[in-house]
Protein backbone atom coordinates (compact mmCIF):
# COMPACT_ATOMS: atom_id res chain seq x y z
CA UNK A 1 0.00 0.00 0.00
CA UNK A 2 2.65 2.50 0.77
CA UNK A 3 4.75 1.90 -2.15
CA UNK A 4 1.37 2.27 -4.33
CA UNK A 5 0.74 6.16 -2.78
CA UNK A 6 4.18 7.06 -3.55
CA UNK A 7 3.61 6.07 -7.32
CA UNK A 8 0.43 8.22 -7.47
CA UNK A 9 1.90 11.13 -5.31
CA UNK A 10 4.15 14.02 -7.90
CA UNK A 11 6.86 15.58 -6.36
CA UNK A 12 6.75 19.42 -5.74
CA UNK A 13 9.28 20.25 -7.52
CA UNK A 14 8.23 18.80 -10.97
CA UNK A 15 4.88 20.51 -10.09
CA UNK A 16 7.19 23.68 -9.66
CA UNK A 17 9.21 23.27 -12.67
CA UNK A 18 5.92 23.14 -14.77
CA UNK A 19 4.39 26.23 -13.47
CA UNK A 20 7.73 28.26 -14.40
CA UNK A 21 7.72 26.78 -17.81
CA UNK A 22 4.52 27.52 -18.63
CA UNK A 23 3.86 31.15 -20.41
CA UNK A 24 -0.24 32.08 -20.01
CA UNK A 25 -0.47 35.67 -21.82
CA UNK A 26 -4.02 37.28 -21.46
CA UNK A 27 -5.64 39.63 -24.04
CA UNK A 28 -7.82 41.71 -23.34
CA UNK A 29 -10.62 42.85 -25.33
CA UNK A 30 -9.99 46.77 -25.94
CA UNK A 31 -14.26 48.24 -26.17
CA UNK A 32 -13.83 51.59 -27.93
CA UNK A 33 -14.38 55.12 -25.60
CA UNK A 34 -18.32 55.96 -26.83
CA UNK A 35 -18.43 58.90 -28.55
CA UNK A 36 -22.26 58.80 -29.25
CA UNK A 37 -25.14 57.37 -27.14
CA UNK A 38 -25.06 54.23 -30.22
CA UNK A 39 -21.73 53.22 -29.11
CA UNK A 40 -22.23 52.17 -25.81
CA UNK A 41 -22.51 49.13 -25.16
CA UNK A 42 -23.18 48.73 -21.56
CA UNK A 43 -21.38 49.13 -18.98
CA UNK A 44 -18.41 48.28 -19.00
CA UNK A 45 -14.82 49.93 -21.00
CA UNK A 46 -16.82 52.48 -23.41
CA UNK A 47 -18.15 54.59 -20.90
CA UNK A 48 -14.34 55.48 -20.01
CA UNK A 49 -13.23 58.72 -21.38
CA UNK A 50 -10.16 58.95 -23.49
CA UNK A 51 -8.61 61.76 -20.86
CA UNK A 52 -6.86 64.42 -22.10
CA UNK A 53 -3.94 65.24 -24.62
CA UNK A 54 -1.12 65.93 -23.29
CA UNK A 55 -0.39 69.71 -23.03
CA UNK A 56 -4.44 70.40 -22.96
CA UNK A 57 -7.09 70.79 -20.31
CA UNK A 58 -9.83 68.44 -20.60
CA UNK A 59 -12.96 69.01 -21.00
CA UNK A 60 -15.79 66.80 -18.78
CA UNK A 61 -16.70 64.56 -21.55
CA UNK A 62 -13.34 63.84 -21.96
CA UNK A 63 -12.91 62.92 -18.51
CA UNK A 64 -16.37 61.67 -17.34
CA UNK A 65 -16.76 58.02 -17.02
CA UNK A 66 -19.86 55.68 -16.06
CA UNK A 67 -23.06 57.23 -15.60
CA UNK A 68 -21.83 60.82 -15.99
CA UNK A 69 -20.73 60.04 -19.69
CA UNK A 70 -23.43 58.49 -20.07
CA UNK A 71 -25.78 61.25 -19.42
CA UNK A 72 -23.27 63.50 -20.77
CA UNK A 73 -23.24 61.99 -24.02
CA UNK A 74 -27.46 62.19 -23.81
CA UNK A 75 -27.38 65.79 -23.65
CA UNK A 76 -25.08 66.27 -26.48
CA UNK A 77 -28.01 64.46 -28.33
CA UNK A 78 -30.98 65.52 -26.92
CA UNK A 79 -32.02 62.89 -24.81
CA UNK A 80 -32.64 62.95 -21.22
CA UNK A 81 -31.58 59.46 -20.49
CA UNK A 82 -32.90 59.77 -16.68
CA UNK A 83 -36.19 61.10 -17.30
CA UNK A 84 -35.01 64.05 -14.96
CA UNK A 85 -37.11 66.62 -16.83
CA UNK A 86 -40.52 65.06 -17.13
CA UNK A 87 -42.53 66.33 -14.44
CA UNK A 88 -45.16 64.32 -12.65
CA UNK A 89 -48.26 65.29 -13.23
CA UNK A 90 -50.87 62.24 -11.96
CA UNK A 91 -52.35 62.98 -8.76
CA UNK A 92 -52.82 66.02 -6.24
CA UNK A 93 -49.53 65.07 -3.87
CA UNK A 94 -51.68 63.91 -0.56
CA UNK A 95 -52.51 61.01 1.13
CA UNK A 96 -55.85 60.73 -0.79
CA UNK A 97 -54.60 60.98 -4.21
CA UNK A 98 -50.50 61.19 -4.37
CA UNK A 99 -48.79 61.62 -7.32
CA UNK A 100 -48.51 58.42 -8.99
CA UNK A 101 -44.88 57.57 -10.33
CA UNK A 102 -44.23 55.54 -12.94
CA UNK A 103 -42.15 52.24 -12.70
CA UNK A 104 -41.45 49.02 -14.52
CA UNK A 105 -40.06 47.20 -11.14
CA UNK A 106 -42.19 48.32 -8.11
CA UNK A 107 -39.69 51.08 -6.52
CA UNK A 108 -37.83 54.27 -8.18
CA UNK A 109 -36.33 57.28 -6.69
CA UNK A 110 -38.00 60.16 -6.35
CA UNK A 111 -36.49 64.06 -6.42
CA UNK A 112 -39.23 66.36 -4.89
CA UNK A 113 -38.93 70.09 -5.63
CA UNK A 114 -41.58 71.68 -3.85
CA UNK A 115 -45.38 72.02 -4.09
CA UNK A 116 -47.65 72.70 -7.08
CA UNK A 117 -47.95 76.36 -7.46
CA UNK A 118 -46.52 76.68 -4.24
CA UNK A 119 -42.54 77.27 -2.66
CA UNK A 120 -39.98 75.90 -4.19
CA UNK A 121 -37.16 73.70 -2.35
CA UNK A 122 -33.85 72.23 -2.96
CA UNK A 123 -34.21 68.08 -4.12
CA UNK A 124 -35.46 65.87 -1.46
CA UNK A 125 -34.50 62.36 -2.89
CA UNK A 126 -37.10 59.73 -1.48
CA UNK A 127 -37.04 56.04 -2.51
CA UNK A 128 -40.95 55.22 -3.79
CA UNK A 129 -42.06 51.70 -3.23
CA UNK A 130 -44.94 49.55 -4.28
CA UNK A 131 -46.45 49.35 -0.88
CA UNK A 132 -44.69 52.31 0.74
CA UNK A 133 -45.74 55.75 -0.27
CA UNK A 134 -42.70 58.42 -0.07
CA UNK A 135 -43.72 62.10 1.47
CA UNK A 136 -41.34 64.79 1.48
CA UNK A 137 -40.47 65.99 4.65
CA UNK A 138 -40.01 69.53 3.49
CA UNK A 139 -43.43 70.20 1.98
CA UNK A 140 -45.38 67.13 2.62
CA UNK A 141 -45.83 65.97 -1.10
CA UNK A 142 -46.82 62.34 -1.56
CA UNK A 143 -45.60 59.85 -3.86
CA UNK A 144 -46.76 56.20 -4.66
CA UNK A 145 -45.57 54.30 -7.23
CA UNK A 146 -47.86 53.18 -10.76
CA UNK A 147 -46.67 49.72 -11.38
CA UNK A 148 -46.48 49.39 -16.19
CA UNK A 149 -44.75 46.27 -15.90
CA UNK A 150 -46.58 42.99 -15.69
CA UNK A 151 -48.23 41.61 -12.51
CA UNK A 152 -45.79 39.63 -10.45
CA UNK A 153 -42.75 41.11 -11.88
CA UNK A 154 -42.15 43.66 -9.61
CA UNK A 155 -40.19 41.38 -7.35
CA UNK A 156 -36.68 42.36 -8.93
Amino acid sequence: MLSRSLRIARPISNNLRLFSTARVTLQKTVVPTAKTLGDVTGPDDSLIGPGAQPGTIPTDLDQATGLERFELLGKREGVDVFDMEKPITEGSGTMADPYLVPSYIGSRYVGCTGAKGGEEHNPYWMQVEEEKPGRCWHCGNVYAIKYLGEPGHSHH
